[in-house]
């Protein structure tokens, strides 16, 4: 073994084996970095640990970093996988073992932990405006200050095939990717680095985004029933643990009623919807009581609908969704996600987003059914692309030549494991929650949120089966932005603020 140091002086840091002398970059003074280190053999390079200080609150936090991959092994230590990773733990704590932990990951299937990395919960993020105006390419990176680490140490998780994660050499990837085989591999890593880094007596929770809530819930069950592991929280943001609420399938009549209180949000925001419905909370109430009465009752009659109440129906939808009147009778009483994107602002030669109905975008012409592209995630893709790969190779010190994916259709086909239905994790999570009278959960939710829309959770919530006292361990919160409502400043704060009082709440 050759025991590798980080070293600083001035702006460079130095990295030091027994053999070598490097220049790196810049960075800060830090500890061992471990081993093995890499070698002529191609043996994974030792983690990369540096220290730094972030201001929280107020309050000056000083933590190390630790970026690296580690391997998933066989029983017979042949590997598998390799997991990349940051990790971030807080310094100056008098028991660093039984302080909060908690794994975190986005969704796609095929994202990285990229959004929640650099965008809410860790100490660096990319810029952005109070309302969540993009930077001007390539953007830049500030401190955090609305970041988790002052409560809780962080692990940003990238699955097999995302960010800086492959498979072992001579494995195949698709074995990853599945909702099942996804969530075992995240699992065993997380229970490999609970086991090295001793935090198996620290307080342990969950954070995952959109399909990364679907992973989530699938991992409360399986951490629990295959290793023993119980979780004290789980934070689901932007959750989607049943797909039958957002897939516009036909003979699927669950998205449309489900998706109406978000098109009706989107269009308050825009100034598309009348007077008489009064503010955001106000119009979004209505909205949910027609789509949950009414509404759903007029999709289950079809065709046996009389003139009299196709017509008022349509008068209601229209009402509801800024859209006209024969539009909506035209599209037989059933607005899919990508006709409403493209419709709303029609008029204006505009489309909004979808991950962020406040976002526009514009198309080639203004005939089409769809939109030829998010304009909510093209604001996003190119600020945090560049802010990941300047942060992990400068400031973290952790070099690859590999392509950080971002995003990636490289996973697909994925797995669902749902042939002949819908998949579902929700009931997982149930199972988990009654076995466990301690595990809580915390929903998070924006109002333009057109990719996991808040009512579809609000069903799945409410349909778990939970009695009385089990329902209080669940807690709802609203943001008025989108599914990645930390873009805007108020709601990162606002999420900030939430996830601790859920954290210290899971504590007691």
């Amino acid at each position: 073994m050759r025991p590798t140091f980080v070293i600083r002086t001035g702006a460079l840091r130095w990295v030091i084996t027994a053999s070598m002398l490097v220049l790196a970059g810049s960075g800060s003074v830090v500890r061992a970095a471990g081993d093995p280190p890499a070698d002529a053999k191609g043996a994974e390079p030792a983690p990369v640990v540096t220290e730094h200080t972030v201001t929280i609150g107020g309050e000056a936090v000083s933590y190390t970093a630790t970026a690296g991959r580690l391997a998933i092994k066989d029983e017979a230590g042949k590997s598998k996988a390799l997991i990349f990773h940051v990790a971030y733990e807080r310094k100056g704590v008098e028991k660093p073992e039984l302080r909060p932990i908690m794994f975190v990951f986005n969704g796609g299937p095929g994202s990285s932990s990229v959004w929640l990395h650099m965008g809410s919960l860790g100490p660096r993020r990319i810029t952005y405006g109070d309302e969540g105006e993009a930077p001007s390419p390539p953007g830049g990176l500030i401190d955090n200050e609305a970041a988790w680490l002052d409560f809780t140490d962080l692990v940003f998780i990238d699955p097999v095939t995302t960010g800086y994660s492959r498979a072992a050499e001579g494995e195949n990837a698709q074995q990853f990717h599945g909702l099942r085989q996804d969530a075992q591999v995240v699992g065993e890593f997380i229970r490999l680095y609970t086991t090295q880094h001793k935090r198996w007596l620290s307080p342990k929770f969950l954070a995952g985004e959109s399909y990364g809530t679907t992973r989530a819930a699938a991992l409360s069950a399986l951490l629990q029933d295959e290793l023993g592991m119980y979780l004290n929280g789980i934070v689901l943001i932007s959750p989607v643990l049943e797909f039958q609420t957002i897939r516009f399938d036909e003979g699927n009549d669950e998205p449309y009623w489900l998706f109406l209180p978000t098109y009706t949000a989107t269009a308050w925001y825009h100034k598309k919807l009348g007077a008489d419905l009064g503010d955001l909370n106000s119009a979004v109430g209505q909205a949910e009581k027609w789509a949950s009465t009414e509404y759903v009752t007029a999709l289950a009659k079809g065709n046996r609908l009389s003139a009299e109440e196709l017509d008022k129906v349509a008068t209601q939808l229209a009402r509801f969704t800024g859209l006209s009147k024969d539009y909506v009778k035209r599209s037989n009483l059933r607005i899919s996600q990508g006709r409403f994107c493209k419709e709303l602002l029609r008029d204006q030669g505009r489309t909004v987003g979808r991950l962020d109905s406040r976002y526009k975008g514009i198309d080639r012409d203004d005939a089409g059914s769809g939109t030829e592209y998010d304009p909510s995630y093209a604001v996003i893709q190119g600020p945090y692309t560049a802010g990941i790969n300047a942060y992990v190779r400068g400031e973290l010190g952790f070099e690859s030549d590999l392509n950080y994916e971002i995003l990636t259709g490289r996973v697909h086909p994925w797995d669902l494991g749902a042939e002949g239905r819908y998949a579902e994790v929700a009931d997982g999570l149930r199972r988990a929650m009654n076995a466990n009278p301690k595990l809580g959960v915390l929903v998070c939710n924006g109002y333009y949120d057109l990719a996991t829309p808040h009512f579809a959770s609000d069903k799945t919530v409410s349909q778990l089966g939970l009695d009385d006292a089990d329902r209080s361990r669940v807690t709802i919160q609203r943001y008025n932005a989108g599914h990645m409502m930390y873009l805007r400043k108020d709601d990162r704060d606002k999420l900030r603020v939430d996830a601790k009082r859920f954290v210290l709440d899971c504590l007691k």
